[in-house]
């Protein structure tokens, strides 16, 4: 059973949204604030909807902390849709007097290409496709991003720092700095689009613009990048233990994204292995390498399915949204008939966002590997045997120096 866990649960326009985060050690201070601050980021970004000025994303802790600390049980997180008041009889969950009328439910019966809808009718044997769209819809993620909150407050008092950026916004594509700033997130927060190349930030604003005249929508990539990593975490001897292939998974799990990188990426695949493999050097600074370093980190900070010490580095591209205001041609799901797919009320350009739904993500895999590792069932256990492993990895090196 996996070490860390979370599951979530609610509809789009449903009274909330919930989610149990199980594993995390007795005695972590958690900071709602940094929930909330976490939450904020993921309503930002430039092309975003109407849906992100009507709510304003708090989490509730009804369960697992006390006085501010993690008690070691599931931790249970609530927050809730102001937008149901505008949905209370289309998502009752019991019958209601309108239950006839269509318009009234706000049934869909036309669905779009490139989202669950028509799929998800098909499963579920549905012809309202209002009942795949409000689980499948992105707003999901926001309870995702309340739990890799939790996740990145556990990383971030052994010395884990997470942090992304957007490397490009439809056709446009940033001029990334050899060196990444050191928080991350500072620097890219303030762009509309989390970029960090101010040139690109302004075509990528243009590009949006045009898309939403047009009614159309815009797909990028985003950067995810954790520094502060112990060597060691993951594993070469089973496919399922592999780290990169967990990150891999979580991340092409976010909706939207088809396409997941690890340092290089394709890129390697055009490169001879001269190019591509990361010298190892002697590095006494490289306290959490073991006292080895690498001439670059085109392995993306994974060699085997295992850490380096070396900053992780993942991109996840994510298609446009499905959701186009110059709906492409769809079937009519009661008759069969040639339609309009339907417009629901959406983005043009969800990037900015899909960043920090990655670091999520990323941060519950990670968080999921610490513990696999180092175990314990209190912070004061669980600092004992991450100290304790980096302190053997050093003595490791020692003979180097």
């Amino acid at each position: 059973m996996p070490t860390f866990r979370f599951t979530t649960a609610g509809e789009s326009h449903g009274p909330a949204l919930a989610a149990v985060v199980e594993g995390l050690p007795a005695g972590l201070t958690i900071y709602p604030d940094e929930i909330d601050r976490e939450l904020r980021r993921r309503q930002g970004g430039y092309g975003r909807g109407g849906r992100m000025r009507i709510e304003s994303d708090r989490a509730e802790i009804l369960s697992g902390v006390r006085h501010g600390e993690t008690l070691g049980s599931p931790v249970t997180l609530l927050v809730r849709n102001r937008d149901w008041a505008n949905w209370t009889e289309p998502m009752s969950p019991v019958p209601v007097e309108t239950e006839d009328d269509d318009e009234a439910m706000r049934r869909v019966f036309f669905p779009r290409p490139g989202h669950a809808d028509l799929v998800g009718a098909l499963k579920y044997d549905r012809t309202d496709a209002r009942d795949i769209l409000e689980r499948a819809s992105a707003r999901e993620t926001t309870m995702r991003v309340a739990a890799g909150a939790l996740a990145k407050q556990l990383l971030g008092a052994l010395g884990v720092q997470i942090g992304s950026h957007v490397v490009s916004i439809g056709g446009v594509v940033a001029q990334v700095p050899a060196e990444l700033p050191a928080d991350l997130n500072a620097a890219s927060d303030p762009s509309p689009v989390r970029c960090l190349d101010p040139e690109a930030e302004g075509r990528m604003i243009d590009l949006i613009d045009a898309a939403k005249r047009d009614g159309d929508t815009l797909g990028g990539v985003v950067e995810v990048v954790v520094r502060g990593l112990p060597a060691g975490l993951g594993s070469h001897v089973s496919w399922d233990r592999k780290l990169d292939g967990r990150l891999a998974a979580a991340l092409m799990s976010i909706q939207a994204i088809k396409g997941v990188e690890i340092g290089l990426g394709f890129e390697a695949a055009l490169r001879p292995g001269s190019r591509v493999h990361d010298a190892i050097t002697r590095d006494a600074a490289a306290e959490r390498g073991g006292g080895f370093g690498r001439v670059g980190n085109h392995a993306g900070g994974l060699e085997g399915g295992i850490t380096t010490g070396q900053p992780l580095v993942c991109r996840a591209a994510m298609k446009p949204i499905s959701t186009l205001m110059t709906p492409l041609g769809t079937v009519d799901l009661r008759t069969g008939e040639a339609a309009e797919a339907v417009r629901e009320r959406s983005d043009v350009c969800a990037v900015p966002a899909a960043g920090v739904v990655a670091e999520a993500m990323v941060a519950i895999v990670l968080a999921g590997a610490v513990l696999e590792k180092f175990g314990g069932d209190s912070m004061t256990e669980l600092r004992r045997s991450v100290d304790a492993y980096c302190a053997q990895i050093r003595a490791r090196g020692a003979f180097a120096g």
